[in-house]
């Protein structure tokens, strides 16, 4: 956490400077106020890029070859900066610097695309430094981005983690981006960041910038909400070999799963050479058993209209249309795992309807919870001058977890890949780098539960009529006839009867049949009625697709001189392979699109492209007390009209010590590759992109009828024996969709913040408050589509009754209609919604070392007085906080860290599970002990010590306690 340190900086031997061989060798040790060794410290020659930093003892060596005199830059985090001009070769010094909490001189670059202080950055931002990293009680440095202000981190898997600011929360969040060295981290046809599976290592990050808000006026697209650049470290001046071991255990009370061994191994080595060559490699390898999702909540309780709320004796546990929440093959309210019992006689009424949904299979059972993390990535610098500098990066990731996008995707050997090239100047930088995408042995959960549930059942109207013939017979068997008395044990009998041959988790049998489903490319659900037929439609995710992204920066201050004034521009294109279910050519015929050709291809490549560019001045006035800045961005989307996107904002300083800052931007968002191109053939229910061209000879824009208006009219329905004649009878209750066409998603956002070091550089305030204000919230509405007819006809109404219902016994049957295809589409929603919220951090240095720190955030969404399209889901806490207290240096060489969260519940709404998430409250604690004898650093901790189970969404994983114990071994080979 950020410090206000009074310390003793001394250079020992103090400070040496020799010659050898026309070279100087700079050498030396830097230690802190207990005289502990302080790892990390830089050691620079001032006007060049030469230098070095110090090992875990405090020790470092730099040959150069400098004339003398020259100045040197010592700097540490939490001291302040001490410049000395070296003159001699015998040079010995002990320095003393002043107290300071180094948040007054902190750099940072994302805000504004340069360097500046972080205090008068124009919008919110926060940086979590190496030393805060390394001081965090959480399991992981990227976990520490749950404890910075203002942000909701979101726990999918153990080894995928989602971060998100200000609101409307999502697993796979389109809205905020994710930067590594300024390289985005999305995985495109996934259509979800993939937190650190690709990113850096424990050992080669050196800080983290977090700017929560709009960013688009400066990064362009996904950056609508925030966005992080995790930065890493510099092999010219962070040299040798390094290496980590973690262990620990989760599952710590065995509930669902038995306790288990997390383990990470990591390692680092960088070496320079006569300050023109440098390279570093890091590789890392986790492996554990993840969370599992396992909450056992019915989302469809009897008194919704989508059950069957006439019958109390249905009610908990013997509800006939439960749809829990991490249970698949029971979507009741999607519609398409339900059937309509039709033509009961119940306590002496006839011609009455059940809704009954299948029993399917939970969650658990269908993902297996081990997964490990393998990563490498290399980088070869070179200088063809002091402030020139050419850099290749490679980086290449593997990775298994779930993720929650539509449904539930079981991400198993996941592999992308990173090529970055970048030329980097004094006042300009040329970057283009490449991603490659392949989803491996992935597959998707909702289509293996649907096929497991066909191929050893039957289609879901065959179930239903083995249900029916096992009421009827429980009737014939007990009185005649169905009662209040006897309808739960008939309908758990119906059940048991209608399941029989289903594949029972744990088996033999069960394994077989999933382990085919999920290698088939093919997430059909067919109609077949035989159980236990040739196994064809199946679950697997394949996706494979290339980015291209080139960008550059130009600094022209110097060729303008009376403001500085910065511009730059990038383009980008996805090449998108078709794989047949989320992805198709949309140039073959509509009913060929999910077929394999000759070649073994679903088709040509689809691309996806954008360009755009900005222009930025600012300029100082009043003895650079008050700073302005404006910014321009042009954005254009071939699928799109162009965007501008501006941004204004001031900041003003006071006595050097209080910043205020006012800011005003535009954004816009285009839809991102899943949201714009996907064409996912999700088994009863197709989920559907936001262009136009996937619309043509579908019709569920123009044709259709919304989701909520099917579940009311087919509750009345179902009421007036589920009829033809009750259909047309309740007309009215349709409502046609009318789907806007698609446009990009775009923002207002304002934003002032105030930020001060107070209390001779003791106290730290940072307060920020917001207003956005979006238009065209990009989300997803679920339609239904009469086949083969027109909205508003008596024929299009009746095909909206539920397709599974036994026509054979219903009044006036449905023989003739074909049904409905449903879509859940992509699509703008019609009302403008407004978020606020604000933000208050304060850190104390109260005594020597000892620091306390804590922040406050809240946010909230301005309700509308007509309905939407579809529910956007704000999905974030109205309150969050968090407290720290920790002290980085008690002795010489131990330190700890306490960190109390905090967070209100609040209400989750997603097209898979909606549901209310309860308060979290947790403690996460760390002991810290230095071995400088050996170069070693152990650390001894755990995230939610006291085991206070809990969920962070509707639908994800429970997570526990966490306990570990880490050991790094750091500056090794250092020569």
């Amino acid at each position: 956490m950020k410090r206000i340190i009074a310390v003793l900086f001394t250079i020992l031997p103090l400070f040496t400077l020799a010659q050898l061989n026309g070279a100087l060798i700079l050498s030396g040790r830097i230690v802190g106020e207990n005289h502990e060794g302080l790892a990390g410290a830089s050691v620079a020659i001032k006007g060049t890029t030469i230098g070095t930093s110090s090992d875990s003892t405090g020790k470092f060596s730099l040959v150069i070859n400098q004339k003398l005199p020259f100045t040197i830059v010592i700097s540490s985090i939490g001291f302040a900066p001490q410049e000395l001009e070296v003159k001699s070769t015998n040079a010995k010094l002990a320095i003393q610097l002043t107290s300071q909490t180094f948040l007054a001189n902190e750099v940072v670059v994302t805000a504004s695309r340069t360097s500046e202080k972080i205090l008068k950055s124009p919008v919110s931002i926060e940086k979590l430094d190496l030393k805060a990293l390394k001081e965090t009680p959480a399991a992981s440095f990227y976990d520490a981005l749950g404890n910075v202000k203002g942000v909701q981190l979101t726990t999918s898997s153990i080894t995928f983690k989602v971060p998100n600011t200000r609101g409307f929360n999502i697993p796979n969040n389109f809205r905020f981006m994710q930067l590594v060295d300024g390289i985005d981290m999305q995985a495109a046809t996934l259509g979800v960041p993939l937190g650190n599976a690709i990113g850096p290592t424990e050992l080669d990050i050196q800080s983290i910038e977090v700017t929560p808000g709009a960013a688009s006026a400066l990064y362009g697209m996904n950056a609508i909400n925030g966005m992080a650049n995790l930065i890493t470290k510099n092999p010219f001046t962070t040299q040798g070999l390094s290496v980590f071991q973690r262990t620990g255990v989760n599952h710590v009370d065995g509930t669902d799963h038995s306790t288990s061994l997390l383990t990470e191994t990591a390692f680092r080595y960088a070496k320079a050479f006569k300050n023109k060559f440098a390279f570093k490699i890091n590789g890392s390898y986790l492996q554990g058993v993840d969370w599992i999702s396992n909450t056992q909540t019915d989302q469809n309780p009897n008194n919704k209209n989508t059950a069957n709320p006439a019958y109390s004796a249905l009610d908990g546990a013997n509800n006939v249309a439960f749809d829990g929440w991490n249970k698949y093959g029971d979507d009741a309210l999607a519609g398409s795992n339900t059937v309509s019992v039709t033509g009961l006689n119940i306590d002496g009424t006839a011609n009455r309807t059940l809704t009954v949904a299948r029993t399917g299979y939970w969650e658990k059972d269908l993902v297996d919870p081990k997964v490990d993390n393998l990563k490498f990535d290399a980088a070869l610098v070179y200088k063809f001058t002091k402030n020139t500098q050419l850099t290749y990066t490679y980086r290449i990731g593997k990775m298994d977890g779930v993720f929650q996008r539509g449904n539930k995707v079981k991400l198993d050997n996941v592999v992308v890949q990173n090529h970055q090239l970048e030329l980097k100047g004094k006042s300009f930088t040329i970057k283009a780098y490449t991603t490659n995408e392949n989803t491996g042995d992935s597959y998707n959960v909702k289509p293996l539960a649907d096929n497991l549930d066909l191929y050893t059942g039957g289609s879901a109207s065959a179930w239903g009529t083995k249900y029916k013939t096992a009421l009827n017979g429980y009737a014939a068997d007990h009185g005649g006839s169905l009662t209040s008395a006897n309808l739960a044990a008939a309908t758990a009998y119906a059940r048991q009867q209608a399941d029989l041959g289903r594949v029972e988790p744990g088996t033999q049998r069960f394994n077989i049949v999933k382990d085919s489903i999920i290698k088939i490319n093919n997430w059909d659900i067919k109609s077949s009625t035989i159980p236990n037929a040739p196994v064809t439609g199946g679950a697997a995710l394949i996706q494979k697709s290339n980015l291209y992204h080139i960008e550059g920066q130009l600094d022209l201050t110097q060729q303008v001189k009376y403001f500085n004034l910065l511009v730059g521009g990038d383009a980008r294109l996805y090449a998108l392979i078709p794989d047949g279910n989320n992805f198709v050519d949309f140039t073959r015929p509509i009913a060929e699109r999910n077929t394999v050709l000759p070649d073994g291809s679903f088709g040509k490549d689809t691309y996806y492209k954008k360009i755009g560019g900005f222009v930025q001045a600012t300029k100082t006035f009043f003895n650079e007390k008050l700073k302005l800045w404006g910014s321009l961005r042009a954005d254009y989307n071939p699928e799109f009209t162009a965007k501008l996107t501006p941004r204004i904002a001031a900041v003003y300083t006071a006595n050097e010590r209080h910043n205020f800052r006012v800011t005003f931007q535009q954004g816009y968002r285009f839809p991102a590759l899943f949201e714009a191109l996907s064409y996912v053939n999700n088994g009863r229910v197709k989920r559907v992109g936001i262009l136009p061209i996937i619309n043509e000879g579908l019709g569920y824009r123009e044709n259709s009828y919304t989701q909520s208006s099917v579940a009311v009219f087919n509750a009345a329905v179902k009421a007036a024996g589920n009829t033809d004649a009750a259909a047309i009878a309740n007309k009215n209750l349709l409502q046609v969709a009318n789907l806007p066409d698609g446009r990009p998603e775009g923002i207002n956002s304002y934003e002032v913040g105030y930020k001060a070091v107070l209390d001779n550089n003791k106290v730290f305030i940072d307060v920020d408050a917001y207003a956005n204000i979006y238009d065209g919230f990009l989300g997803q509405v679920q339609v239904y589509v009469p086949i083969g007819e027109t909205v508003g006809s008596d024929a299009a109404t009746i095909a909206m009754i539920d397709r599974n219902r036994d026509a054979t016994t219903a009044s006036g049957g449905n023989a003739a209609s074909k049904g409905q295809e449903r879509y859940r589409v992509y699509t703008n929603a019609k009302n403008k919604y407004t978020t606020y919220g604000s933000s208050v951090g304060v850190t104390y240095n109260f005594y020597k070392t000892f620091t306390i720190s804590g922040n406050v955030n809240y946010n909230n969404i301005k309700g509308n007085s007509t309905p939407d399209l579809f529910v956007t889901g704000f999905n974030t806490p109205k309150f969050t906080s968090n407290i720290s207290f920790g002290n980085r240096a008690i002795t010489r060489n131990i330190g700890f860290n306490i960190v109390w969260k905090w967070q209100d519940s609040f209400l989750w709404e997603s097209p898979l599970v909606t549901g209310a998430v309860d308060a979290i409250n947790n403690i996460d604690a760390q002991v810290t002990y230095r071995l400088p004898k050996i170069k070693s650093t152990i650390k001894l901790g755990g995230t939610d010590i006291l085991n206070n189970r809990h969920i962070q969404y509707a639908g994800g994983p429970t997570i526990g306690a966490l306990y570990y114990a880490a050991i790094t071994v750091d500056g090794l080979l250092n020569k």
